[in-house]
């Protein structure tokens, strides 16, 4: 088999498996849980079989709690998934992830601001709201600091970045300490959860992961090109400085909007896109979307087993943390070693 045949299979069966990986999982979680419900019900209520014979408790842990939670959290897996391949390629960083700009900075700050001031004009929408708006206009601080180089080179945007993520961490702490007995919110949200997930925040997740998956792959030949460096890329007739704009813009508003929906949660960003590249290669057109959907599989997974599996449930973020923290370290070591190559 040649080089583009091989190319093309792996282009097609990747997100096959990976989306059949995703389907089994969203069943599997279905089924589990404190109340054990039979597999043939779950199914049937989720997808709407006529002759399901389950009584209404069924219907409304199904309906009301498990579905909007599973398709909550394969969501916000899959919008950073796609970010985190992203700002890999874009930044030329192998360290980067969603919130190398400092977004998760931001949406922890609004959200801090939220909880401290005691804010809920919208309902259970404000703390999102509030957290999506200051990763928004923590992204916006970080371009107006890196205005200065018109090629927005990725030394640049991270160094801003960095300098923008210093300044909040350092604001977050001062409104820990205003916050008082109100701290333990703060913390409790800065780990990430999807308890009390609704359709609204599923709907919301897997619109801006789509939108920002299907904005990333208009690009994803030019950042296929960017990776050959800037002067490679300008000779072949692509703007670097425009294209880095556009994807940045794109893959932070995802993060923000997974990140305000369930909090910070990390390292699926992080180790996703790299494990993916062991199997797809460098090709954006295939990275991307595999990266979403590998995304989904694991925060699913780890939601899964907190949710329905752990005696007592363990914040999202510690549990991502816990996996993809040796998953890292494994690959820091195979890359150095010369058994990974990207």
């Amino acid at each position: 088999m040649n080089q583009n045949a091989s190319a093309t299979v792996r282009a097609v069966l990747l997100p096959a498996a990976l989306g059949a990986a995703l389907a089994l999982i969203a069943a599997a979680s279905l089924v589990m849980g404190f109340v054990s419900i039979p597999a043939g019900d779950a199914l049937g209520i989720a997808l709407g079989l006529p002759g399901t014979e389950a009584g209404p408790q069924f219907r409304a842990i199904v309906m009301d709690i498990r579905l909007p939670r599973i398709l909550t959290s394969a969501g916000a897996g899959f919008g950073l998934g796609v970010a985190g391949a992203v700002f890999q390629g874009v930044l030329l960083n192998p360290l980067a992830d969603p919130f190398t700009l400092g977004v998760s900075s931001g949406a922890a700050f609004g959200a801090a601001l939220c909880l401290v001031l005691g804010l809920a004009f919208l309902g259970p929408a404000t703390l999102p709201v509030f957290a999506f708006a200051g990763a928004s206009l923590t992204l916006l601080a970080v371009l107006f600091i890196a205005r200065g180089d018109s090629s927005r080179s990725p030394a640049t945007l991270v160094l801003a970045g960095i300098i923008t993520a210093s300044i909040l961490s350092a604001g977050l702490s001062f409104l820990k300490y205003l916050a008082d007995e109100r701290v333990s919110a703060i913390i409790f949200w800065l780990m990430g959860s999807f308890a009390g997930a609704g359709w609204d925040r599923a709907a919301m997740v897997w619109g801006a992961g789509i939108a920002g998956l299907l904005w990333c792959l208009w690009f994803a030949r030019d950042l296929n090109v960017m990776s050959l460096g800037g002067r490679s890329a300008s000779s072949l007739g692509v703007n670097p400085g425009r294209v880095r704009l556009a994807l940045l813009c794109g893959a932070s508003l995802v993060s923000a909007i997974c990140v305000a929906s369930a909090g910070i949660i990390g390292f699926v960003g992080l180790v996703v896109p790299h494990l993916i590249r062991l199997v797809s290669g460098p090709d954006n057109r295939v990275l991307l979307p595999a990266s979403g959907l590998a995304g989904a599989v694991l925060l699913l997974a780890a939601d899964t087993l907190t949710r329905a599996v752990l005696p007592h449930e363990v914040p999202i973020g510690v549990l991502t943390a816990l996996i993809g923290g040796p998953v890292f370290c494994w690959l820091f070591r195979q890359r150095h070693a010369g058994g990974v190559h990207d």
